[in-house]
């Protein structure tokens, strides 16, 4: 059995398919390897995979660097692979970019997104497909905490409209075709490998290098921010149990995957603060289009479903990330 992840070079599709190799599965990794961000990372992660798949005891992992708005190059990447799960994590990221690209969005992100359900829909026997959502398909909702019965029709960003396009779109073919899905609305996930656009790494190398540190909203904006091994917790619970109609509805299910204890954006960059021993040069800006004021997930139904549990404070997880960041990357990147 293959065990297909997308996006398997970007930061939570790499630890993801880590921790599968690490017990022992047939990894088959896709990823386009733009240059949205540095291309050096991506790399650097899927040598990390070959290094894994390598090793004793752990599966096997091979690569196809393909675009999943390609179709014809997905089908080809994919035919005879024996493929009966799949982690569908390829997507064009960020909030902002998307008002400077929305059609990089509407390729990876619809586009795409269809010829997966395509490719899920023509495999027999397919056991299941988790794919990734977002938190900011809530857009500017006031109810707190954010559950995934509250109305999602009012996106504040391109990109989130892609998102709950991607959900409608899925719940559709589980409902033609009967193929189990299963959405995750994932909260600000950060950790070690993460992405060179999120605040995490954004304040960490500006903090090291001494310069200033963009802060939007005066840093009141608040975050649901989530570990990496916390999220990968989630994402294989649900491939390894996939969804289920309910009440003869679709097979198809949505879960928010957060750490259920927003933070205010000033909190954590006082803990970069603290791990890096260094003070920040801050660069009061205002709130960005797109940003909205808080994320907080209820996790009740994840945790009902599949046993998921964060483990990981913003207090541990913002020091593993530095130590990350300076002793394994920085002499890397230079």
């Amino acid at each position: 059995m293959t065990i297909l992840v997308t996006g398997a070079a970007g930061f939570i599709g790499f630890h993801t398919a880590m921790q599968l190799l690490a017990r022992g599965e047939s990894v088959l990794g896709i990823d386009d390897l733009n240059s949205y961000y540095t291309v050096a990372l991506k790399r650097a992660r899927l040598a990390e995979l070959e290094k894994a798949g390598a090793g004793r005891g752990a599966g096997n992992f091979r690569f196809a660097q393909v675009d999943i708005a390609d179709r014809a190059a997905l089908t080809e990447a994919t035919t005879g692979a024996g493929i009966r799960r799949i982690v569908h994590l390829a997507a064009q990221a960020g909030v902002r970019y998307s008002l400077q690209n929305p059609h990089a969005y509407a390729q990876a992100n619809l586009v795409g997104h269809l010829n997966m359900l395509e490719l899920a829909r023509g495999i027999d026997g397919l056991e299941a497909m988790t794919y990734a959502s977002s938190s900011s398909v809530y857009g500017g909702s006031t109810r707190i905490p954010f559950r995934e019965d509250d109305p999602a029709d009012q996106p504040v960003s391109f990109y989130a409209a892609t998102k709950r396009s991607n959900e409608m779109m899925s719940y559709s073919y589980a409902h033609l075709y009967r193929i189990p899905l299963t959405g995750l609305r994932f909260f600000t996930v950060y950790g070690p490998w993460g992405r060179p656009d999120m605040a995490m790494w954004i304040f960490t190398d500006k903090i090291l290098r001494g310069e200033p540190v963009p802060v939007f909203a005066g840093g009141t904006l608040q975050r649901d921010f989530t570990y990496i091994d916390d999220i990968v917790q989630g994402v294989i619970a649900t491939v390894d149990g996939p969804a289920v109609a309910v009440e003869g509805g679709a097979p198809h299910r949505i879960y928010n995957i957060g750490n259920n204890r927003p933070a205010e954006v000033r909190h954590f960059l006082a803990l970069i603060e603290q791990a890096t021993g260094k003070r920040a040069i801050v660069q009061d800006l205002p709130k960005q289009p797109g940003d909205v004021d808080r994320t907080f997930a209820d996790i009740g139904r994840i945790q009902r479903d599949h046993g998921f549990q964060p483990k990981t404070s913003l207090e541990e997880g913002v020091p593993r990330f530095v130590r990350w960041y300076r002793d394994a990357w920085l002499p890397i990147a230079g």
